[in-house]
């Protein structure tokens, strides 16, 4: 009935009913038993299907179950099955096919020394009701799957190792077998599919190379037929790709010609556009030089065959067509060259420079092939592609890419020039007119090497700088490239600021068209950034482009935001006062705009506004810092830098603003969204400014307490975590920054009274808080005002609650806590009066109560109370385990002493204290020693 529900029924519900339930009966005692019932004839095979599944979950995971005298029925039984199920329903067959296996695999090499002669004897006996045919394919079934489940099983390694020698040795039973039928005229194309399918599931037991050669060559034979191509290719490449096999080069060599043999099929098949074969072959060539380029590259005398086979493969990396839509083979042979460049590069010297001979030229054709196969394809073809090829293109180009970068190291220099020149001649040439995708491409290839590989030293930038403006734009991917190739010389044009009049004036004019938006934003803010000591010449066209192109809101908000940051970065650089006379042209617009706002009444569209406009400001005053703390390595250059005058102009705008702010805050302290736009703006400027945000701290404290007393938000108190990390070690803050402290603290312990379960990410900023404070200024604990006692309880029931970040953040407090006990008397009494209270929480979420996730965190606990508490300790924890059943059912007196005394004992050693409660917490769940402990 269950599984006629699971199958049948159209209610999800009874589905998750009936599913659950047949779970639980899969793995009951009474298994053994419906199993063989499931599987009478007169049931359907989906019901037959459970019933083989059931046996084999009973046999591989509950093996000890059975009674050693009850192994030899249970093997006839499932073989008895197999011959049934030889001529009938395939999936079930397979399941006791997987059963089967698993038996042997338990037995082994012991109880069942000659599994697999025993298999293919048992199988080949005449005296069977089925037909030859179909036991011959029920036995390549069972040996099919015997590998796969060694691999999947969850033997003990001990066994494991016993079990892969005994396997290995079995090899001899079925290999004459599989060549035999592979070669036997007479094999129907069912049976030489499945053998194939058999050799490629046995190689994967790392079976020696050369014991596979006979069947790899008749693998490489039944290439030529189509219903056989798959298999064959499968198995090939998981022979040739085993770990082991780079030990028989010998049999490697033989591979070469083999696969040197396939080039005609490949010429056909990319002529006739058979996507799937030259795949194929391109994964067996990729298989053999990928994995074996260092055993190959060393056999010196053969260095020309190796070279056929290279090739071959850059064959297949410039397969015709493009990616993805007419091939999808070249992406397969990306990573070989990465292989074959280490492995060149790995020999000693002497070797190095003749490999370096053969391989550079190689190597330069390569970077041609390459970026061939990164053009884009004409403006009409492109228009037809999916979104999803045009990610997929996107992506191959970034592979591309990377593998130029690499390409790099082989080289050197040359490879740049190489670029250099070609890009001269296409846009020098007055003879035949070249596409935009060569122009692109060529600079893409540029762009992959200068982004990553410092490029200051090479003598071709200065040409590519002059080269830039010459290029005619006409779309949209080639003004794209040409703006992030503009970006990725940005350090170079720092080292040679008379270029940057060459370039900035396209960088702006690309501001203004939003196909352009990602790439002209992010390279202005890349030369804002590098360049900002030599920009003051251009600062003002600079700004007024970028105000015009916020006003007319071309850019979408993430885009704006980095323009914001390039501006930060841009006015850093000036003197004071200009900073200030651009901030206010700048900004006020946005403030005129935010005032109108602060009158109206709330509604959604105008919140957006008030968050995008707060979004702005707090973007740049993330990056606008003149305190250049960061450039003081930079030595001599710091003469070009403006002495700060007066107070800072971040800190001069904020002032300015602060009552607006206040005044938008109080007709929307409610929403968090613009809460948090508030709080970001303050954060983004303490961070940047530090101590220069010292003439804020005061208002900004009072503004904090007033918000967050009227409605608590986590932003609110990250702010003062922030505030309390940098300002509460200074004697002059430390009174306002106490008073918020306390303020916020004596709030959010109200929550708890009426229920905090609703608010965790309160919680969760809060307990950040209260270690941060105890970090940096544990004095804010002394104040008599503070309620140590109520802080303490409530951080253990923030132990309790489900969201693993709030019950991280609370150890975290609890872990900053302990160690104070002895210098902070008021922690130091509640931590004796409570403590225990302490203890119990985090041995019921060891217990079972919490994720096994957040072990780690409860560990430091236990670790901080043993090595701060001890006497305390050794006293609650006897207690606590006293009672029967906590902090589990399913531990014994016996197991609950050890524990404690394991603990007790442990005062240095961190890591030995989580793996104890890691094994406990397993002992607790009842999963101690199981499957599912197998990757903790």
């Amino acid at each position: 009935m269950a599984l006629h529900q699971l199958y049948y029924d159209p209610n999800i519900e009874n589905k998750n009913l009936a599913q659950k339930w047949l779970m639980q009966a899969q793995v009951s005692p009474q298994a053994w038993h419906f199993s063989w019932q499931l599987l009478q004839p007169d049931k359907v095979p989906e019901i037959q299907y459970f019933g083989a599944s059931a046996l084999h979950i009973k046999i591989s995971r509950y093996w000890s179950d059975i009674p050693t005298d009850q192994y030899e029925s249970l093997k006839a039984q499932l073989f008895t099955q197999i011959t049934r199920f030889a001529s009938g329903s395939k999936i079930v067959l397979t399941r006791l096919c997987v059963a089967l296996a698993s038996l042997a695999l338990s037995m082994m090499p012991d109880a069942w020394p000659c599994a697999v002669a025993d298999m293919v004897r048992l199988f080949q006996a005449e005296d069977s009701p089925v037909d030859g045919q179909g036991r011959c394919l029920a036995l390549l079934e069972l040996l099919t799957v015997l590998p796969e489940e060694f691999q999947t099983s969850r033997l003990p390694q001990y066994r494991k190792g016993l079990v892969r020698a005994s396997l290995a040795v079995e090899c001899g039973a079925v290999f004459p077998l599989l060549e035999q039928l592979l070669q036997q005229p007479s094999s129907p194309s069912c049976v030489r599919q499945k053998v194939l399918k058999c050799f490629s599931s046995w190689v994967q037991l790392e079976v020696p190379l050369q014991d596979c050669e006979a069947l790899i060559q008749a693998a490489f034979t039944a290439l030529q037929d189509s219903e056989l191509f798959d298999s064959s290719v499968e198995a090939i490449v998981n022979a040739i790709s085993q770990p082991d096999a780079q030990r028989y080069v010998n049999t490697l060599l033989k591979l070469i010609p083999l696969v040197l043999g396939l080039q005609e099929q490949l010429r056909h098949a990319v002529q006739n556009g058979d996507m799937e074969t030259s795949h194929g072959i391109c994964r067996i060539a990729v298989a053999l030089g990928e994995n074996h380029s260092r055993a190959l590259l060393d056999q010196v005398e053969h260095w020309q065959s190796f070279l056929a086979l290279v090739n071959m493969i850059m064959f297949c990396t410039g397969i015709p067509g493009h990616y993805p839509v007419n091939e999808t083979t070249s992406s397969l042979t990306l990573t070989f060259w990465y292989t074959l460049q280490d492995d060149i590069l790995s020999f000693e010297a002497e070797k190095q420079a003749v490999y370096q001979q053969v391989y550079r030229p190689v190597y330069f054709q390569l970077v041609d092939v390459l970026l061939h196969k990164a053009q884009f394809p004409s403006d009409e073809e492109y228009g037809f592609w999916s979104s999803d090829e045009k990610e997929q293109f996107r992506i191959y180009r970034v592979d591309i890419s990377d593998t130029l970068m690499y390409v790099y190291e082989m080289l050197g220099a040359e490879l740049l020039s190489n670029l250099y020149d070609k890009l001269g001649r296409v846009l020098t040439s007055s003879e035949e007119p070249y596409s935009w995708q060569h122009t692109e491409a060529l600079l893409y290839g540029f762009q992959s090497i200068a982004e990553t590989i410092d490029v200051n030293y090479s003598d071709v930038v200065p040409g590519l700088i002059g080269l830039i403006p010459r290029i005619s734009i006409s779309n949209v991917q080639l003004a794209d490239t040409v703006m992030f190739t503009i970006g990725a010389l940005s350090e170079w044009l720092a080292d040679h600021p008379v270029m940057i009049n060459s370039v900035l004036p396209l960088v702006l004019h690309a501001l203004g068209n939003p196909e352009l938006s990602v790439s002209s934003v992010s390279t202005l803010k890349k030369i804002c950034r590098e360049c900002k000591y030599d920009l003051p010449p251009y600062a003002a066209n600079i700004v007024a482009v970028s105000q015009d192109v916020l006003m007319k809101q071309i850019h979408k908000t993430s885009q704006c935001m980095w323009l914001m940051q390039a501006l930060g970065f841009l006015l850093s650089a000036l003197q004071v006062e200009e900073i200030l006379k651009n901030l206010h042209s700048l900004i006020s617009p946005y403030i005129q705009q935010l005032e109108k706002l602060a009158e109206e009444i709330p509604n959604p569209s105008n919140k957006l506004a008030i968050v995008h406009i707060l979004g702005l400001l707090s973007n740049l005053f993330t990056t606008l810092d003149v305190s250049h703390h960061e450039d003081d390595h930079e030595g001599p250059e710091l003469r070009k830098l403006p002495v700060p005058q007066g107070p800072n102009p971040v800190v001069v705008v904020l002032q300015q603003v602060f009552q607006l702010i206040q005044k938008v805050l109080s007709k929307w302290l409610n929403d968090a969204q613009v809460v948090e736009a508030v709080c970001a703006i303050f954060e983004k400027s303490v961070k940047t400014l530090l101590d220069d945000f010292a003439p804020m701290v005061p208002q900004l404290c009072e503004m904090l307490g007033r918000m967050y007393s009227t409605i608590p938000q986590a932003s609110a108190l990250d702010l003062t975590r922030q505030l309390v990390h940098i300002f509460a070690h200074e004697p002059a803050h430390f009174p306002p920054i106490e008073a918020l402290f306390l303020l916020v603290t004596s709030v959010t312990l109200t929550l708890f009274q009426q229920g905090p379960r609703d608010h965790p990410d309160i919680v969760d900023s809060f307990m950040q808080l209260l270690a941060q404070a105890l970090k940096r200024k544990p004095d804010l604990f002394l104040c008599e005002r503070l309620d140590v006692k109520a802080v303490f309880q409530c951080a253990v029931l923030a132990l309790k609650f489900p969201e693993a970040p709030t019950v991280k953040a609370s150890c975290g407090f609890f872990t900053e806590l302990l160690p104070r006990c002895g210098e902070v008397e008021s922690v130091g009494k509640v931590v004796q009066e409570d403590g225990r209270m302490l203890l119990i929480a985090v041995l019921e979420a060891i217990g079972g109560q919490a994720s096994r996730s957040l072990m780690d965190c409860f560990a430091d606990i236990l670790f901080a109370l043993n090595k701060h508490c001890f006497s305390l300790l050794s006293m609650w924890i006897k207690e606590a385990l006293q009672p029967p059943g906590f902090p589990s059912a399913r531990l014994s007196p016996e197991q609950k002493d050890t524990f404690s005394q394991q603990i007790l004992r442990e005062r240095m050693n961190k890591r030995r204290v989580k793996e104890m409660v890691k094994e406990f917490t397993l002992l607790c769940r009842g999963l101690h020693g199981t499957d599912y402990t197998a990757d903790y």
